[in-house]
């Protein structure tokens, strides 16, 4: 797969690209040519407003064979999706577990309260040949807030497929998609070019950017939509120049285009809705491009971790690869953050995560291994919410092993890859993720039933 390093934040930097049969294609000296070569289509895709400050002024212009207006109009696309967006659909409340209705008796699911901390246990993948399920009808969604009308919040799905998108497309009108593989290779084709994203990569595809998803069998991974802003490093401050993810890693495609004549569908997510339109062409047909709003993709294993070398934990912010900012100064409207192999080495100090209340809700997902602190009952392809001010923290046995442990330098998290998404709006379930998908783990509160009381006023040291 043909890929370019480029450097992502935007701040004065353009990047161009032409498919290589067609040299040339890039108009020289202005970027709307009264003819442009080879007879292309400029068209500008903005992302966002015409007068954003130049540090954060992204677009980019494409020059393809036929403009994207080139379809018939949109309808609604006629199928029942897991796709939602009624965040006041399903009750919620603070408890641990799912809570009875007027003492409904179990198998009664639907007369459920819905709680602020769930997990699930791994979600099913169609595998059934007969049954083909593309990106699309594959998505579905566990919870989110905000209005993408306003455009305030954050809507996290998986994606659940076992079949290519073929002749069909997607876009977002309402966000940025922020892709999370944990089962299968994709291979995203879009406008710009192609992406090959494995599991334990991520692909950002922003908001309006056409994209077809090619898979090699049952695949399944995490999606987290933003609606406020684009995704960007976060700031290093006191960290320096170095560290975290570092902008040269990050990948956007080469220009590649499709001069292909033929049934298509443009499938397109607006106001939480799917609608589809039909062309005669291929939309892929972007002989070059130049500008600053690209998709890209990043490995996760190129991550700089910092960590102390002396003594308590710190906080999970320190590993943030991307963040979305709100219009709150400091406070994300969601930040992606992953949990790598990496060297503990705190001295007196209770190395795993501590116990805590968050004012932000805190999704966590798990691409492979084992999570450190819930190492029995945490799996791939599974996910936990905690939701704000909910308390969470180790299992009764992460808590024990790290009190008594002799503290040394250790390798942590090897053969792992945990991620969380934080966001500062409180999430909703959807009745999918809460009753349909059968897969919510009932049990999870106990796993902090056994942290016995330790207390001893008249012993300082245990």
């Amino acid at each position: 797969m043909k890929t370019e390093f480029k450097y992502l934040t935007g701040f004065g930097c353009e990047f161009s690209s032409e498919d290589e049969r067609c040299p040339g294609a890039l108009p020289v000296g202005q970027n709307n040519p009264q003819k442009c070569p080879y007879g292309l289509y400029a068209e500008q895709l903005s992302g966002t407003a015409f007068t954003a400050p130049r540090s954060r002024n992204k677009r980019s212009w494409f020059y393809r064979i036929r403009p994207s207006v080139v379809h018939r109009p949109f309808a609604p696309i006629g199928r029942d999706t897991r796709l939602v967006y009624e965040w006041d659909a399903t009750p919620q409340t603070p408890n641990q577990v799912r809570q009875l209705v007027d003492d409904h008796p179990l198998d009664d699911r639907s007369n459920l309260l819905f709680c602020s901390q769930l997990r699930w246990k791994p979600f099913d993948v169609p595998t059934r040949q007969a049954v083909e399920v593309d990106f699309v009808d594959g998505l579905h969604t566990i919870c989110g807030a905000g209005d993408f009308r306003a455009r305030q919040g954050v809507a996290i799905h998986v994606y659940l497929c076992n079949a290519s998108m073929r002749d069909r497309a997607l876009y977002n009108a309402d966000g940025d998609f922020l892709i999370v593989p944990q089962l299968g290779a994709l291979v995203i084709t879009t406008e710009f070019g192609k992406i090959l994203c494995e599991p334990n990569e991520i692909c950002v595809i922003q908001q309006g950017m056409r994209f077809n998803v090619t898979v090699f069998g049952p695949s399944r991974g995490y999606i987290l939509e933003v609606f406020d802003d684009h995704f960007q490093l976060p700031e290093l401050g006191p960290i320096g120049a170095n560290g975290l993810a570092n902008p040269r890693d990050f990948q956007t495609p080469v220009a590649v285009y499709e001069d292909r004549e033929t049934d298509y569908e443009i499938v397109c997510k607006y106001h939480g809705k799917l609608y589809v339109a039909r062309q005669r062409h291929s939309p892929f047909d972007v002989v070059a491009w130049h500008g600053n709003y690209v998709p890209y993709k990043y490995d996760l294993a190129k991550f700089m971790v910092v960590n102390t070398v002396s003594f308590d934990h710190c906080d999970p912010s320190i590993f943030t690869v991307l963040t979305c900012p709100s219009t709150k100064a400091g406070t994300a409207a969601a930040d992606f953050v992953i949990f790598p192999p990496r060297w503990s080495v705190q001295e007196h100090t209770f190395r795993p995560p501590y116990y805590h209340r968050n004012c932000m809700s805190e999704f966590m997902g798990l691409i492979k291994g084992q999570y450190e602190a819930k190492e029995d009952s945490f799996h791939p392809g599974g996910a936990s919410l905690h939701s704000i001010m909910t308390p969470h923290g180790p299992d009764t046995r992460c808590f024990d092993t790290a009190s008594n442990c002799e503290l040394k330098p250790e390798r942590v998290a090897d053969g792992t890859q945990a991620f969380m998404f934080e966001t500062s709006y409180s999430l909703a379930i959807t009745e999918w993720a809460a009753k349909l998908c059968n897969k919510l783990d009932d049990d999870y509160y106990r796993c902090w039933e056994g942290l016995k009381k330790h207390f001893n006023p008249y012993r300082k040291s245990l």
